[in-house]
């Protein structure tokens, strides 16, 4: 199960420099690579300290972090829905994420320009957000005529479709994100149909490199929106640090982890999910589902077969299994337990599935 997460910004407000900054990031104990799919995509472990305590208590022979794809996408102008710039190439790559991660510029260089000659964070967050609706409204404005016309047939399911077009229609029409759309349970089952640009989950870094960060810039910025202040260039030139002094850096800071770190984890968690383990003499290994997943589908995320052939699943919480000592001392406590097919997979799960062949 792979989930992917767009970088996006206006021209030199340090997109690059932070997915550079991803590229070369090492997690500590993880023997999962840095990878790179094509020149702008790339596959960053997850940073979670977990792993490690589990191996430890396994002497597991391999370590394997889950992870996550970042996408360094083109940079947008005012004017990307109609074409402007890269504007096509821009919006066929960010409708093919799970999640944006917009970069906003919050620092003054006299040497690195602005596209619109001055920097105001409010402003090219409006920008960005304004292009993305209006991307949605040209969508929504030709699927809402196809489906007036099929509602003409009067069946509940076209009606309904219609309906929820209009919902839309009149929300992005008035300036408004997709994801603030109310739908009731019903129409949620024919939300996939709508596949928005502002429906997708979004979280903004304020780039403060090298400048100073004021939170109050741009007058309510962070008003609904989720925020984390990152200089973008100190941590690219972390990444290039060796993993002890990176950790020395950070200790004298009394920090637990760097802001790349903290990016990963808050990209994960914008994107509702959740890691459970598999822990043994041969690997330790961290898998992701969404929040929500009951055992079975948690089990075809290892492997398809696991799912179609589903027993139970032999679950304990990582930190019970550790403070035992093992899943013998465990299994001797009661605190090993068996669940079946309608058990809901928990963060920090520790699994082992059980299933026909």
């Amino acid at each position: 199960m792979s989930f992917s997460i767009g970088i996006v910004g206006l021209p030199n407000v340090g997109k690059s420099t932070l997915f550079n900054a991803l590229t070369n990031l090492e997690v500590e104990a993880a023997n999962y690579p840095f990878a790179t799919i094509e020149p702008n995509v790339g596959v960053v472990p997850v940073p979670d300290r977990r792993l490690a305590s589990l191996a430890a208590l396994e002497k597991s022979e391999k370590i394997i972090p889950t992870v996550i794809e970042f996408n360094d996408i083109a940079g947008l102008v005012a004017g990307a829905h109609k074409g402007e710039g890269l504007g096509n190439q821009f919006l066929s790559h960010i409708r093919e994420v799970d999640s944006i991660v917009e970069v906003v510029r919050f620092f003054d260089d006299k040497n690195v320009i602005h596209v619109s000659g001055k920097v105001d964070p409010k402003e090219d967050m409006e920008t960005i957000e304004t292009e993305l609706i209006l991307a949605d409204l040209q969508m929504i404005e030709k699927k809402r005529e196809t489906l007036r016309k099929a509602a003409k047939s009067g069946t509940h399911d076209d009606l309904l479709r219609a309906q929820i077009a209009e919902k839309y229609f009149e929300a992005l029409s008035a300036g408004k994100r997709a994801l603030n759309v109310k739908l009731t349970d019903e129409e949620q089952k024919y939300s996939h149909e709508f596949p928005f640009l502002t429906r997708k989950p979004m979280l903004y870094v304020a780039n403060i490199s090298p400048g100073p960060f004021s939170p109050t810039s741009g007058e309510d910025i962070h008003k609904d929106k989720k925020f984390i202040a990152l200089d973008c260039k100190l941590e690219a030139e972390l990444t290039q640090l060796p993993d002890k002094e990176r950790r020395e850096y950070l200790l004298g800071l009394n920090l637990q982890m760097t802001g790349l770190e903290k990016l990963i984890l808050e990209s994960y968690d914008i994107l509702n999910l959740i890691t459970f383990f598999t822990a043994g003499s041969k690997e330790t290994r961290a898998w992701t589902c969404k929040a929500g997943t009951k055992a079975p589908q948690a089990a075809g995320v290892i492997h398809t077969d696991f799912e179609k052939g589903f027993i139970k699943a032999e679950v304990i919480n990582w930190k019970t299994l550790i403070d035992c000592g093992g899943y013998q001392q465990a299994r001797d406590k009661g605190l090993l337990r068996f669940e079946g097919k309608d058990y809901v997979i928990q963060d920090g799960d520790v699994v082992h599935f059980r299933f026909s062949k």
